[in-house]
């Protein structure tokens, strides 16, 4: 079973998300999606000894450099940020991914509720790096930390220590905000990256696990794994996409009925968080690879397996996104892949996959990526190997646990 998406870099393989992306959630007991902010919006609008530090920090960068807001709203800006985070990811795995679509998911006016972002300006005005927060659950919050590739050394590892300690500060700020002890900071890393590696460990955040990123093509004859992905039946299970309402919006039912079996799936996983069906639903649609029509569910239908439960009963669950590559066709991204524990060895991830890859044949598509876990409990990285996916590139995530006062 694939884990939910993992921390940021932000795409785990193209233009969709991770969170990359190891979780679930926002804890119901520290609150739930919040009707603004839980972010000091700008630099300044934090507490006065975290905002002063901060411009200590920006003070030791060349003349002239400032720590600012972005406007996500200007094209210019969303296009800089393009640039930088490509350059990121090709040295970190050896290939570009992002697009404007997925940055301005990060920075534009509908991501405010959820995300804060910073960037270094120098003195020409031309963005140099970029931070960004994303209040992903109740004790983790999500870190994105970008820094240019051509800086010097000095200048480089000063901009790294600007984004870490506004970090620290927002994370502080959204702890505030929810009541708790201990905020938890979640970023991620290429496995190649040694220069990130040497910025997160040498303030204080620790290598917590690795991901491996994979992938597989989607060939002609695989649009005969499954009779019609749409809807399909082996062994007693049902595996289906949710059902339609007359406008065409998805059946409530059925979308609680995928949260539930998620969060039920990855509840002994690692770093694994509760989280609301609303704030579910909110960061899924805030993906720009979002389709209602890539959702599917897997239910059981024969009485004796569902220990008393009404049958039919949801045991597997797989959200799955579109993932552009600029002139190449588009593929499928597994963004979540769960099958309750009382359900496995049923072959119901299986069937799963099997769905989504005939789907993506189906659409035209030439691949289907996901990311999974180095240390799963389930051994999913196993399945996926045998069903034709290949290890493409490796992201890790590092944590820091920052004191509430």
């Amino acid at each position: 079973m694939t884990t939910p998406p993992t921390t940021p870099p932000i795409p785990p393989d193209t233009t969709t998300t991770t969170d990359t992306g190891a979780d679930t959630g926002i804890s119901t007991r520290a609150g739930g999606l919040p009707p603004t902010s839980r972010f000091a919006a700008a630099p300044s609008d934090l507490p006065a000894d975290q905002a002063a530090e901060l411009d200590a920090l920006v003070g030791r960068l060349p003349a002239g450099w400032s720590l600012v807001r972005p406007d996500g709203t200007d094209p210019a800006v969303v296009a800089a940020l393009t640039s930088l985070l490509r350059e990121h990811e090709e040295h970190g795995r050896g290939w570009p991914g992002a697009d404007e679509s997925v940055v301005a998911a990060e920075v534009g006016p509908d991501a405010e509720r959820t995300r804060a972002n910073v960037v270094l300006l120098d003195p020409d005005g031309a963005v140099r790096a970029w931070g960004s927060v994303h209040d992903r659950a109740g004790g983790r919050m999500l870190f994105v930390h970008v820094v240019a590739r051509d800086l010097v050394t000095e200048v480089a590892d000063a901009a790294s220590a600007v984004l870490i300690t506004w970090a620290v500060a927002q994370a502080v700020t959204v702890g505030r905000a929810r009541g708790i002890a201990v905020q938890q900071i979640d970023t991620g890393a290429f496995a190649a990256d040694d220069r990130q590696h040497a910025w997160l460990g040498g303030s204080g955040f620790a290598l917590a696990r690795t991901w491996w990123q994979m992938g597989r093509a989607a060939h002609a004859s695989d649009v005969d794994l499954v009779p019609d992905p749409a809807s399909w039946e082996r062994r007693g299970v049902r595996f289906r996409l949710v059902r339609r309402e007359g406008d065409g919006m998805p059946h409530a039912g059925d979308l609680r009925d995928v949260h539930a079996v998620l969060e039920g799936a990855f509840a002994d996983h690692f770093n694994s968080w509760e989280e609301s069906f609303d704030e579910f639903l909110h960061r899924l649609r805030e993906d720009p690879g979002h389709r209602w029509d890539h959702w599917w569910l897997a239910e059981l239908l024969d009485d004796d397996a569902t220990d008393g439960h009404a049958a039919p009963r949801p045991v597997g669950a797989l959200v799955a996104t579109v993932s552009g590559s600029g002139p190449s066709p588009d593929g499928s991204y597994v963004s979540y892949l769960g099958v309750l524990e009382a359900a496995r060895g049923r072959g119901v991830a299986k069937g799963l996959l099997h769905s989504v890859v005939a789907d993506a044949v189906a659409r035209g598509r030439d691949r289907v990526a996901l990311e999974v876990d180095a240390d799963s409990p389930t051994g999913a990285h196993g399945l996926y190997r045998s069903l034709g996916w290949e290890t493409r590139y490796t992201t890790q995530s590092w944590h820091r646990d920052v004191a509430v006062s």
